[in-house]
């Protein structure tokens, strides 16, 4: 994980060509309370909506928020939507004057319905397409050929998001990326859920997901073996210089020059897959862009798209964010422990992309079992577990003058090494009621013995959760520290 830090200080920026369908995704999110007296379906009042870039201009976004530059080459209409997509990817800071707009073609929409419930916890009800069905002008595909040759100068790399909207054609296709090619740019290609990969003949690599590269083999991804085979038939079919199979929690397969390669990911909870093969495909571009080895690029793309299952919707994402997981990754302190400003800034960005934020917190004087289990099953009930750790001072003024026998930052450091802990925060408080009433966490929950949990009716009156988790027999600091004064009291001395 070092090295990935490296690299991703190493990205630059580049400038990236991107050349795909460009759609607007809107979202329509209702408290969802009550069913129908009128049918059995739930009853949605809305309460908010939404707009981004979608599927090659999700792409875009995540590209601009990696430090990058991107050039949009596609097709949109002259109607309202295409207005507001084209407003939202020139505010980010994309190049979109390459984006042919062809009157009287509608501008593709995908509008999702979602769910609240206590106006937080998102669910995807239903998904609205509107989308022409008419392919697109055969007149139009030397305009679309000359706007990527123009766009093509000064680009380190080519991305192709094809969503199979009628854009990328077997007869066309092939074309354009030899053009690519032809001036000296590597081309990157996240095929559309089809059987014949043929029309990404000649790109330098291919990187489907686990199902499009079963569907485009018939392959069923199971072992090395059968990787090897899939990612072999893939080359044999796009003449591609390597293939990247992405694997979600299996992480990724890297397969060039007749080898392959397993690229690990860490386990984590998906909560949305909306949007992860823009992320992939965003930063394999950029990666390759700025002069990066295919494994290392692929890591960053494994590590992209892993934060990108953990959010609502297609969310892009930053240089910043990817260098705050792999901190995290890495285990250094100075990604999971902070201060209470950088973890509210931390807790929002993950809130706006739909994640659920458990808190608890105690002294953890000596981390046991005890302590482990009681942190796994808490980062159960949400996306994201911060732990509160009392100061040292605090330690004393609850527990005597001989505690705490490890000191806040160790103690702190120790908590951070755990996979299932988010962040970390020490507070001076002798409880934690400043820190709730600051996070507002979702899920308040406290383990052990404790008769009363703290903040419980301020948690309660939000519309938040607290939850007593169960207790580990016969396993407590104070115990253990017990145990070890009686051993020690009791030993016999050591022979001469």
């Amino acid at each position: 994980m070092h090295r990935l830090i490296d690299c991703l200080d190493r990205l630059a920026r580049p400038r990236i060509a991107l050349l795909g369908d460009f759609l607007l995704d809107r979202y329509l999110y209702g408290d969802s309370e009550r069913i129908s007296p009128e049918a059995p379906v739930p009853v949605l009042r809305v309460v908010d909506r939404q707009s981004r870039p979608g599927g090659a201009g999700s792409v875009a976004a995540t590209i601009l928020g990696l430090g990058a530059q991107v050039c949009c080459v596609g097709v949109i209409g002259q109607d309202a939507a295409a207005e507001e997509l084209l407003g939202m990817l020139a505010v980010a800071g994309a190049e979109t004057s390459s984006l042919i707009r062809l009157p009287g073609r509608a501008t593709v929409i995908k509008q999702r319905v979602i769910g609240l419930t206590r106006h937080r916890h998102q669910q995807q009800m239903l998904r609205i397409d509107e989308e022409p069905l008419d392919a697109l002008p055969k007149e139009l595909h030397l305009t679309l050929r000359g706007a990527l040759r123009s766009a093509l100068q000064d680009c380190r790399c080519l991305a192709l998001a094809d969503h199979d909207k009628g854009l990328m054609t077997d007869a066309e296709l092939p074309n354009l990326i030899a053009d690519a090619r032809a001036a000296g740019v590597p081309v990157v290609a996240d095929p559309a859920p089809i059987a014949d990969y043929r029309r990404y003949r000649g790109a330098t690599l291919i990187a489907p997901n686990r199902y499009e590269a079963q569907m485009a083999t018939g392959i069923a991804l199971s072992d090395e073996e059968s990787m090897r085979r899939c990612a072999c038939q893939l080359i044999d079919t796009t003449a591609a210089e390597a293939v990247l199979i992405t694997l979600d929690r299996d992480g990724a397969y890297l397969f060039r020059g007749g080898e392959g390669v397993h690229v690990p990911t860490r386990a984590r909870p998906v909560y949305d897959v909306t949007g992860a093969g823009d992320a992939v495909l965003a930063t394999l571009a950029v990666a390759i862009g700025a002069g990066l080895d295919l494994f290392d690029a692929a890591s960053l793309a494994n590590v992209a798209g892993g934060i990108e299952v953990e959010r609502f919707g297609s969310v892009p994402i930053t240089r910043e964010e990817m260098a705050a997981e792999l901190r995290r990754m890495v285990g250094l302190r100075s990604g999971k422990v902070m201060g209470r400003k950088r973890l509210l800034d931390e807790l929002a960005r993950r809130r706006q992309a739909g994640e659920t934020v458990v808190f608890t917190n105690g002294c953890f004087d000596l981390l046991h079992l005890g302590h482990v289990r009681y942190f796994q099953q808490a980062r159960q009930l949400g996306t994201c577990l911060v732990v509160g750790v009392n100061s040292d001072d605090s330690v004393r003024r609850l527990k005597g003058p001989s505690r705490p026998v490890i000191g806040e930052d160790e103690r702190a450091e120790m908590l951070a090494a755990l996979e299932c802990v988010d962040y970390v925060t020490v507070f001076e408080e002798d409880t934690p009621e400043a820190l709730l009433e600051l996070l507002r966490p979702d899920f308040l929950c406290k383990g052990g013995s404790t008769p009363e949990i703290v903040g419980q009716a301020f948690v309660e009156g939000y519309g938040g959760k607290v939850i007593k988790l169960g207790l580990v027999e016969g396993l407590s600091t104070t115990d253990i520290i017990n145990r070890i004064l009686s051993n020690h009291d009791g030993a016999a001395a050591p022979p001469a």
